[in-house]
């Protein structure tokens, strides 16, 4: 790591650990901002979708629909920034019961892991607050059984890691974060801030908070991941979502570079404003793009509600088409409690108005996909 890019004192201090490496140690939180109308433009942009979003979230007839989806795109992404190749077609055909097409078992099992550990985080919000007790448990969620799993699923780290590229040592990495020991004294200052209130604008507050603790690096592997995770985390406890519908790593892949120029930019130069910018930037795109999925989503759900009117048993597999866009014959059965016959009919009467399509081609072990719901999902976030 070269310490002559490190030029702000204000943002932290380079030190020269045990072993003669040199590491950064972050400034504790929060920093100093000066606030220019940009900035407050945009805040006030972001702040805006953010509770337009929270709003649409109680208005929905059934949130859960919408919830499923997002927190699985946003697994697929999150992961994809990560080098995981798994496709959110390949994730929603694992989750059948009995999946009939091979897919990237261990990619998909690390998205799946990244929707239980989000699901778990949410859930334990109900009994204990944000804090690094609740970060260790939801880690250990995430690196359960997948790669990276070796390396103390649930535990920081006790040895030093670093962030360049392959094939990077320690010497010649772009970014080294605090040793063992100074990690732990980092992440009690990262915690104290986590809980401080009304001292800044949640959103802001929140940029901090995900910055900070991508810059302290606590684990051994799975660190971008967590800290993208914490982002829901946090806005929900906040009361700033009332469901769990803005994931911001559509935002952050497609522009994966100047999302890692930003991190980059406050270790180095201390650019705050540069890092505040451009994540609350993300937040006003990706709350207007969720709105507008949530409410073709809805659409979709009333039109073919309407048209399969007084079938009963295809109208209860459209909701859960939200849930599962694939569905095989046997997990349709399983689904409506039903004979195999019964499924069958239900699944042609979804053929016959258009929500379904079979996608094997083949006359035995047939796949559906509900295309409507897949092309809203897989929509791209607006450039």
């Amino acid at each position: 790591m070269d310490p002559s890019r490190f030029r702000c004192a204000d943002a932290g201090r380079i030190i020269r650990a045990e072993g003669g490496y040199r590491a950064f140690i972050p400034a504790p939180l929060p920093p100093r901002i000066e606030w220019n109308d940009d900035l407050v433009l945009v805040l006030s942009k972001a702040d805006a979708a953010l509770s337009e979003l929270s709003g649409l979230g109680t208005q929905l007839p059934n949130p859960h629909l919408l919830i499923s989806p997002y927190l699985r795109q946003e697994a697929v992404l999150s992961s994809r920034i990560e080098g995981t190749q798994a496709s959110l077609s390949d994730l929603l055909i694992d989750e059948l019961k009995e999946p009939k097409i091979e897919s990237a078992r261990g990619d998909v099992r690390e998205v799946r892991n990244y929707v239980q550990a989000m699901e778990f985080g949410l859930a334990r919000l109900n009994d204990l607050p944000l804090s690094l007790r609740l970060v260790r448990d939801v880690h250990k969620e995430l690196m359960r059984g997948v790669r990276g799993g070796h390396a103390t699923p649930g535990q920081f780290r006790t040895s030093q890691n670093w962030i360049g590229r392959p094939g990077s040592t320690i010497d010649t990495a772009d970014y080294v974060p605090p040793p063992p020991g100074e990690m732990m004294d980092a992440l009690g200052d990262w915690e104290r801030f986590l809980h401080e209130r009304d001292g800044l604008p949640d959103l802001v507050q929140c940029a901090f908070m995900h910055e900070q603790f991508e810059a302290i690096h606590p684990f051994l592997d799975g660190n971008g991941r967590i800290g993208r995770l914490l982002i829901t985390l946090f806005l929900f406890e906040r009361g700033r979502l009332s469901q769990p519908l803005l994931y911001l790593s559509a935002y952050f892949e497609g522009s994966r570079g100047d999302y890692y120029d930003a991190l980059q930019a406050v270790r180095t130069d201390g650019d705050w404003r540069g890092w505040l910018l451009y994540f609350l930037k993300g937040v006003d795109q990706v709350a207007r793009w969720a709105a507008r999925q949530a409410h073709d989503l809805m659409l979709v759900r009333e039109r073919f509600r309407g048209e399969l009117n007084g079938k009963a048993k295809a109208i209860t597999l459209v909701d859960e088409l939200f849930l599962r866009p694939y569905l095989d014959a046997y997990t349709a059965a399983q689904l409506l409690g039903v004979t195999d016959p019964t499924a069958r009919k239900a699944i042609d009467q979804l053929l016959g108005v258009g929500l379904l399509a079979e996608v094997t081609g083949r006359s035995w072990g047939r796949l559906y996909a509900a295309r409507p719901i897949i092309e809203i999902l897989e929509r791209p976030l607006p450039a």
